[in-house]
Order: structure tokens, then sequence, then C-alpha cells
């Protein structure tokens, strides 16, 4: 396997065990709270997911559609916020930093692709995406605080 590969896949596993995370935020909420703001994400992680998934299998790579291990911790994490603060604007800090952690994992996969990669102007339309949707949370967060 190559680096570039590594870093697609990590990328790949890393969307769908944060659209894992965002199911059960969905579960837990509800209906109440920020239920659109975890159905956009699950959207957004399950279109990438699966574009990502396409570019995985041109180069010979299976994409688990399961996730890590990771799945599991962020589903509990959710439990327990859900358990104990609630799922309201009180998270959105949390949301950001993962969100953030996974712009990372965006940057590290373009490193390793060069622009002539087809894969390459998927991953910036993405990445750009989803920094949008940070700037999104973000404001939600200074308007609950307000």
């Amino acid at each position: 396997m190559t680096d570039r590969t590594d870093a697609l896949k990590t990328l790949h596993t890393s969307l769908i065990d944060s659209r894992n995370g965002y199911d059960e935020a969905v579960k837990q909420a509800a209906g109440e709270g920020l239920t659109p703001l975890f159905q956009d994400m699950i959207a957004l992680r399950t279109n990438a997911a699966n574009e990502l998934a396409t570019h995985l299998l041109s180069l010979g790579e299976k994409a688990d559609a399961d996730g890590s291990f990771m799945s599991t911790v962020h589903r509990t994490v959710i439990d327990l916020r859900s358990y104990i603060t609630g799922l309201d604007a009180n998270v959105l800090p949390a949301l950001i930093s993962g969100e953030e952690r996974i712009v990372g994992y965006y940057d590290a996969a373009l490193e390793a692709s060069a622009p002539a990669d087809p894969e390459y102007a998927v991953l910036i339309d993405q990445r750009d995406a989803l920094k949008v949707k940070i700037r999104d949370m973000e404001v939600m967060h200074a308007r609950a605080a307000a």
C-alpha cells in the first residue's frame, strides 16, 4: 500500500466512524436540539465516504463500510453526553474539534496525492464543504453562548 492509499483509507474510515457517531446522535436527540445538524452531517459523511470508496476501489482497495473501533467510541461518547448533558449547543465545541481533526485527515490525503490524481479535486471539494459546516457550527455555538 502506498502513502496515498493509506491516507485515503484513513480518511474514509474516519468519515464512516464519524457518520456512525452522528447516526447515534440522531437516535439520542429524538428530533430535539441539534437533530437537523446531525442529519446534515450524516448526509455529508455518507456522500463523502461513497465518493472516496469509489476512488479506493479504482486503486484496487476495499473500502470498509463499517468503520473501525472508533465507531463504537463515538457512539458511546454520544450516549454518555446525551444522558449527562443532553445533545444541545453544549456539544458543539466537541463536534467542532472532531471536525477539525477530520480536516487534518483531508490535508494528509491531499499531501499524499498529486493534483493530477483523480481524487484530488474531490478531496478539496469535500474539505471545503466540511470547513463551511465547521464555520456554521462555530456560529451556532456563538449564538447559543450569547
